[in-house]
């Protein structure tokens, strides 16, 4: 039984002529938009630029060049690499013969890549460099199905190279040969591609267990582009760029980033790194940005830790442009009128904080997205503040990336907007939120039980998170299902909502909250070195490293005052009793975060089981320090 169904009455408008495939999507705009550039890459500090039609000549040739190796319809083929633009032509070509991809984080451990190989039996697999070369080869007695390893870059062949290994050139050259003799294959394969058939098999984060292959039709992706190009006013047209730096690896970049922005015509200028990111968008000046919310609260808390270096005065003037913002925000929100004076108050505000936001990033970005987890609305008031738009959506691998976005014209600020045309969305008694649509994936690679687990009687998608709906149809998300908390007195706790306060506190960097089945929560805390030194200065205390300033009693007590600040904006219930610190950071590097930087709560719960047990004795402190 389910207590209530909710979808948009809209559904996507199509034309006859509508492209069904992201392959016939590929083929129409370079032929379209020719020697426009297409997508850039910054390598060693200079911008290189690939137009449409070298774009699809190259995505060609390395299909063509997969041809010759025997891979045909249906047939596997991995990707393990960094953003760059090899990974695009892999993408297309793969694409283009009617091949499936599969795509590796590349800070996926041998073990992880080995099950992945074998689980989807994939034939062959491309690799960026020597490193994740070696990662192959050391496990590659655990692949049988492996024929060929195809290295972009850092290896050429020649006598006493491995004759499983091949060089990106030689497969490009390959396929070059291939097309001059058959100027019509790669169109021929290419048209024979139909929406049913697979485009991807995209590999979940294991945040859980271990980790499934979904399965994604060339339909589940068009589905997805098509109803984000039918939302008014639209996101974007083909006079928008970007600078995307989330890896493609991940389901939300690929689809919402890669191929909407294909499908609109959009310049996509990939970062060099993550380091290089703000100078990058500096220099290309993005009107779009993809992010994830801890991107925005990273952005935010630095702000915030360069005005706590500035002058009281500044400080003072910081705050009152901060309640100006976000008082306009609220207003326009709620539909009222906002007077002259307010107006007045708030062009001098963006003069003299918001536009310096805006300037970093650029000076044209109209929106940013926040998706994959909610975003403090101090956060996002800000960056609306500043003219930035921030777009709020919700989605999973399994529904092909996004399944609700907010609307650009209107958004109410704590939900992630309504469901994307096409797009049902159902909350189950339970308050489970359940999607059906044209984008629901067609099931795990391999793991049928696990499939028919995933969906209801009437095939609808079984999230696992927990949401509500408003009366004005849009989504909020409650937490995981399997993260909320029940205390041993029957509260329910959602630990995200309690998170984001601390996150709000640019000292804490990542907080997991804990608590089930028991008498009070507790939480584990990563620190922000630099914004535990200024609250250390703040206190008189004398700045040092993170280590240092754990092992002094005067900041320890500074730091229980700044939970117990945090501890007053909640019910008693939802309090923090008991903390532990975590000297080092959570990263993707140790396995705790996901490639969105989203914390594996699975992981560390059982890296840190002792820690966490030792905070619920009768004698516990309330503060540890590992």
């Amino acid at each position: 039984m389910c207590s209530r169904v909710f979808s948009l009455t809209s559904t996507i408008k199509r034309s006859e002529t509508m492209e069904k495939t992201i392959n016939e999507v590929f083929r129409n705009r370079a032929a379209r938009f020719g020697s426009r550039p297409a997508v850039e890459k910054k390598l060693r500090g200079k911008w290189e630029s690939v137009s449409w039609t070298e774009y699809f000549h190259q995505a060609r040739a390395f299909g063509l060049g997969l041809y010759s190796l025997g891979i045909r319809k249906g047939d596997r083929v991995g990707l393990l690499s960094e953003n760059r633009l090899e990974w695009l032509y892999c993408d297309m070509g793969v694409l283009g013969i009617g091949a499936c991809l599969v795509p590796l984080y590349p800070t996926l451990a041998p073990e992880e890549i080995a099950f992945i190989i074998s689980n989807s039996g994939s034939r062959i697999i491309v690799v960026e460099n020597k490193a994740q070369l070696e990662k192959i080869e050391n496990s590659k007695d655990s692949c049988p199905n492996l024929e060929r390893i195809i290295v972009i870059e850092g290896f050429e062949e020649g006598d006493g190279s491995p004759s499983l290994v091949s060089s990106f050139k030689m497969i490009l050259a390959r396929g070059d040969e291939i097309h001059e003799k058959n100027p019509s294959l790669f169109d021929d394969l290419s048209g024979e591609v139909i929406p049913s058939d697979l485009a991807t098999i995209v590999y979940t984060s294991g945040t859980t267990g271990v980790p499934k292959g979904a399965m994604i039709t060339h339909r589940n992706i068009m589905a997805v582009v098509e109803a984000l190009d039918n939302i008014r006013p639209r996101y974007a047209d083909e006079t928008d760029s970007t600078v995307p730096f989330l890896p493609l690896s991940h389901v939300f970049e690929r689809v919402a980033g890669h191929f909407y922005g294909m499908f609109v015509g959009i310049t996509a200028s990939y970062a060099e790194s993550v380091e290089s990111l703000v100078q990058d968008i500096q220099e290309k000046r993005p009107t779009l940005i993809l992010a994830v919310p801890r991107v925005c609260e990273k952005v935010y808390q630095r702000i915030l830790s360069r005005v706590n270096e500035q002058p009281w005065w500044r400080r003072r003037i910081f705050e009152w442009g901060h309640r100006i913002g976000a008082c306009i925000c609220e207003l326009e929100e709620e539909g009222k009128k906002i007077s002259p004076v307010l107006r007045y108050k708030y062009r001098l505000a963006y003069l003299l904080i918001f536009r310096k936001l805006r300037e970093a990033l650029g000076g044209r970005v109209r929106w940013i997205t926040a998706s994959g987890a909610p975003t403090g609305p101090e956060i996002i008031r800000f960056f609306n503040a500043a003219g930035i738009k921030v777009i709020e959506g919700y989605g999973m691998t399994e529904c092909t990336a996004p399944a609700t976005m907010s609307n650009l014209a209107f958004h109410r600020i704590g939900t992630v907007g309504g469901p994307l045309p096409g797009v049902e969305i159902r909350i189950a008694q339970d308050g489970e939120i359940l999607i059906r649509g044209e984008n629901v994936f067609a099931g795990y690679w391999a793991m049928e039980d696990d499939t028919k687990q995933a969906f209801t009687r009437d095939g609808f998608l079984r999230t696992g998170d927990i949401g509500e709906i408003g009366a004005e149809g849009f989504l909020r998300i409650v937490d995981r299902k399997k993260d909320l908390i029940i205390t041993s007195g029957g509260k329910n706790v959602a630990p995200q909502k309690i998170e984001n306060l601390f996150k709000g506190d640019p000292v804490f960097e990542q907080v997991i909250v804990l608590g089930d089945r028991r008498k009070f929560l507790t939480a584990l805390f990563n620190l922000n070195a630099d914004e535990a030194n200024r609250l250390a200065v703040g206190k008189g205390i004398m700045p040092g490293s993170l280590e240092e300033l754990l092992s002094n009693p005067d900041f320890l007590d500074a730091l229980k005052a700044r939970v117990a600040e945090v501890n007053a904006k909640l019910a008693r219930f939802e309090t923090i009793k008991r903390f532990a610190v975590i000297k080092k950071s959570f990263s993707k590097d140790t396995g705790e975060l996901t490639a969105t930087l989203k914390v594996k709560r699975k992981v560390v719960r059982e890296r840190f089981k002792d820690v966490i047990e030792e905070m619920y004795r009768d004698d516990a402190p309330e503060i540890r320090v590992l």
